[in-house]
């Protein structure tokens, strides 16, 4: 019997990577369809067959393309300054803060990291506009991931509560006069401290209205649920900047994912160094220059999969079982489920695939060598999906290629702590981009455009019509990519009302260089 081995890491040269492409031909050799015995997995094709490349023609021509050196050093260059520089202190000269506060609130925020995030965010100046006193949130479990961890797991509460000591008071934990106000006891009854009623971008004017006056008479006032429950419009300049100095400078991750993150950063900066002893020296020193790397943000797991109703190329049995998950989660109350695939790319409703964003990253100028490191908790179809963007970035890493699991211990199986490595790591790459809108998306959209770094936003209609087009040749291709993206790599766009203040920092949080 003739042994055939997948390499993952296909070497740089244009043979190689052909080589890689004839590989991804024939995905019953990729080993993530197989057991340890080399058997095709039941449960694998049960659900899809791994696809073939749907965009074959380009890919080809990606792996055979050349970048020239002036489209590679175009293409690394930072941002210039573009006259705005980050702008978080109030206006006010500073005062001690009024010596008696209305009371304690309490927030309960669900959804993830970056969702929470936001709702940290706001919690602060809904107590700064109450005169409260903040109790520092409380962090639902995730149904999705099943993530217990706590704000305290999660951010560094010490310098939290420093940085924000001159704008209101926050407390880790409520006085034992308080201790009956826990989650359990707003689970189980209708309680006069619960405010469950704060609408949907919820005016600073119905807070005053609404929850001040629980504050006075019982002195705490626990509202759930919270996210997005305070407008981005009609607040104070001061509100706004506090909001913004809570999203940047006082959420500040634990100091062990900030040295795991400080860890891969460096293997990525430094690939040829030496790791230093596991769990100790993180920081690498290197005699040879910083090298560049860029950070994929890929959203592709199966509830976007399913939602977005898109064609993603795993033939029936896919289709099938996502119209059922789609089905069971949503209950047919899925907007997309109306519309055809084809009409769905024209208007750049469905996610790019792997292969998709990696084309796009190639038209752009990227190419085999490339340092490449992937943002992802959980990808639709796993190894097999990501094949042909590895095969056309071989030297894409990952938190697994680029720590080891003694490394990753405290963050194993935590979605949470998983997430905020990421975002540690892509807040020091030195280009963004992320395959889909989402959280993560605008979290790092926002921070970035606040601290002036290259993030490339792709063009979803543009590419889906690309995409479309079956007999487009590479040249044509990539020509649209570069003029459709020329203006999407970090310039500032001003905020337009009700857009997140956190996605679009300018110019609320923003002031004139």
């Amino acid at each position: 019997m003739v042994r055939l081995q997948y390499r993952p890491h296909i070497g740089g040269g244009g043979g190689g990577a052909l080589a890689g492409l004839l590989v991804l031909l024939f995905p019953v050799f990729l080993p993530s369809l197989f057991s340890p015995l080399g058997h095709a997995s039941p449960s694998m094709f049960s659900e899809w067959n791994a696809p073939k490349p749907r965009h074959f023609r380009l890919l080809k021509s990606a792996l055979q393309s050349e970048t020239t050196n002036a489209q590679q050093s175009d293409l690394w260059i930072p941002l210039a300054n573009q006259g705005l520089r980050p702008c978080v202190e109030s206006t006010k000269t500073p005062s001690a803060l009024p010596e008696k506060s209305q009371g304690y609130i309490q927030v309960f925020l669900d959804g993830g990291l970056n969702q929470q995030r936001m709702g940290i965010c706001d919690a602060v100046a809904v107590a700064k506009i109450l005169n409260a006193t903040l109790v520092i949130p409380h962090l639902e479990v995730n149904p999705v991931w099943q993530d217990s961890s706590s704000f305290m797991d999660i951010f560094d509460v010490d310098h939290f509560i420093d940085t924000l000591k001159d704008d209101i008071s926050i407390v880790k934990e409520l006085p034992y006069e308080f201790f009956w106000s826990t989650r359990e006891y707003y689970a189980t009854a209708i309680r006069t401290t619960r405010i469950k009623t704060a609408p949907v971008h919820a005016s600073a004017n119905w807070y005053l209205e609404n929850v001040l006056p629980v504050l006075q008479s019982y002195g705490i006032a626990a509202i759930a649920p919270f996210s997005h429950r305070l407008a981005f419009d009609n607040l104070p300049v001061d509100i706004q900047r506090l909001r913004c100095k809570v999203n940047f400078q006082a959420l500040v991750f634990v100091p062990h994912v900030r040295a795991l993150g400080d860890a891969l950063v460096s293997r990525l900066r430094y690939p040829s160094d030496k790791r230093g002893a596991l769990g100790t020296n993180y920081l690498q020193e290197s005699t040879e220059g910083a090298g560049k790397f860029a950070v994929l943000h890929l959203r592709f797991d199966k509830d976007m999969a399913a939602h977005s109703a898109c064609d993603f190329g795993g033939g029936k049995a896919e289709k099938l079982a996502l119209a059922k998950y789609r089905q069971a989660i949503w209950q047919g109350r899925v907007l997309n489920s109306q519309f055809t695939d084809e009409e769905l790319r024209n208007q750049g409703r469905c996610p790019l695939t792997p292969e998709e964003i990696g084309l796009l990253l190639a038209a752009l100028g990227f190419d085999n060598s490339t340092r490449l490191y992937l943002a992802s908790h959980k990808v639709y179809g796993g190894e097999a999906r990501i094949s042909t963007l590895r095969t056309l970035f071989p030297l894409m890493e990952g938190k697994k290629s680029l720590a080891s699991a003694l490394e990753r211990a405290q963050i194993k199986g935590k979605a949470s702590l998983l997430a905020a490595v990421d975002y540690y790591v892509s807040m020091h790459s030195d280009i963004f981009i992320s395959a889909s809108p989402g959280n993560m998306h605008n979290a790092l959209v926002g921070h970035r455009t606040y601290e002036n770094l290259k993030t490339i936003r792709p063009n979803m209609a543009l590419l889906g019509q690309l995409f479309l087009n079956k007999s487009i040749v590479w040249s044509d291709f990539q020509q649209a990519v570069i003029e459709g993206h020329e203006n999407r790599q970090g310039q500032i766009r001003v905020r337009k009302p009700k857009q997140s203040i956190y996605t679009y920092p300018a110019p609320d949080c923003m002031c004139n260089a």
